[in-house]
């Protein structure tokens, strides 16, 4: 295996987390060891293997700064595709111990802003911290249409969808609209699902978009916190009608809507979709509508070891 060091301090092979990357060749199964400090670059990873690993999520930052409604240097938009921090490709990449955030600002005023777009076919991050506000994590792959023109404008724009095993453990993701989205089959465990307080009337935590035959988005013993009011946040609407979303034995705030889950921008396609939720604490824990799925403990035991069997390295 390829070990890399990276340093601010000049004592590493690199000054910068992207010269490292760049310098592994792809065939190679590589380690990059990112030393303490603030690193404001975008990242572009693909490789076939490769691991970074800071020196703990409150030492290592990797940061930027870009927005959708931000101006691109090829005179259009930014849009939310191009607005990331750090972009993962590839076969399969493993993040530990640092923090990737994306600092442009409030959804109101830069529009969408992802810290990071993961879209390796196989994706592992453990005790990292994820900021941002609106569309911090975006779990690829893209749906296969576009809403709007140059909606899905950036890396995977033309690519043909492949599908994403992603696996979040001891994490702390943190946003206000949609910050957890994308296709990807991903598994959250022991993770803190953080909704910043925007002043927004409500937020989203969660926008899945994969198959109706695809796992979703399954997060277990997690903690959903939040400083905004009481009632104004849901767990999850479907950013394409057949999204999927499950809590599994988590705690809940008292920022969780009563209701769980809602429709996209109030359209009826909560049929299609499959939330599920069982066993959740704390105040906000409620009885759920009809279309949310309450499934039995041998079910919700079956959903785990589906998402594990899938998603854990």
């Amino acid at each position: 295996m390829l070990k890399l060091t990276v340093s601010q301090d000049g004592s590493g092979d690199f000054a910068s987390i992207s010269e490292a990357v760049l310098a592994v060749p792809y065939e190679l199964e590589a380690e990059i060891c990112i030393g303490p400090g603030i690193y404001r670059e975008k990242l572009v990873c693909e490789k076939r293997a490769l691991t970074l690993r800071g020196a703990g999520a409150d030492a290592t930052t990797l940061i930027f700064g870009d927005g959708g409604k931000l101006p691109h240097p090829d005179g259009r938009p930014t849009h939310t595709f191009r607005s990331y921090t750090a972009f993962f490709s590839g076969g399969s990449v493993t993040v530990e111990d640092l923090t990737i955030a994306n600092d442009a600002g409030p959804g109101s005023a830069v529009g969408q802003a992802i810290a990071a777009y993961v879209d390796a076919e196989k994706a592992v991050f453990r005790r990292v911290r994820l900021l941002g506000n609106q569309d911090t994590l975006f779990c690829a792959p893209l749906p296969e249409a576009e809403r709007e023109k140059d909606g899905f404008l950036g890396p995977r724009k033309f690519a043909p969808r492949r599908p994403s095993a992603q696996y979040y453990k001891s994490c702390e993701i943190a946003g206000d609209i949609d910050f957890i989205f994308g296709g990807a089959d991903a598994l959250f465990e022991q993770c803190i699902l953080r909704t910043v307080d925007n002043h927004l009337s409500h937020s989203y935590i969660t926008a899945p978009s994969g198959s109706a035959n695809g796992l979703g988005f399954v997060f277990w013993d997690c903690d959903f916190v939040s400083d905004c009011p009481a009632g104004t946040v849901y767990l999850g609407r479907p950013w394409r009608p057949t999204g999927k979303t499950a809590v599994l034995d988590c705690r809940l705030g008292a920022h969780i809507a009563p209701e769980g889950f809602s429709g996209w921008n109030d359209r009826t396609d909560t049929c299609l979709a499959r939330f599920a939720e069982a066993r959740s604490s704390g105040p906000g824990a409620h009885q759920r509508p009809d279309w949310v799925a309450a499934p039995s403990a041998a079910d919700a035991a079956a959903l785990l070891a589906r998402a594990r069997k899938l998603c854990r390295p």
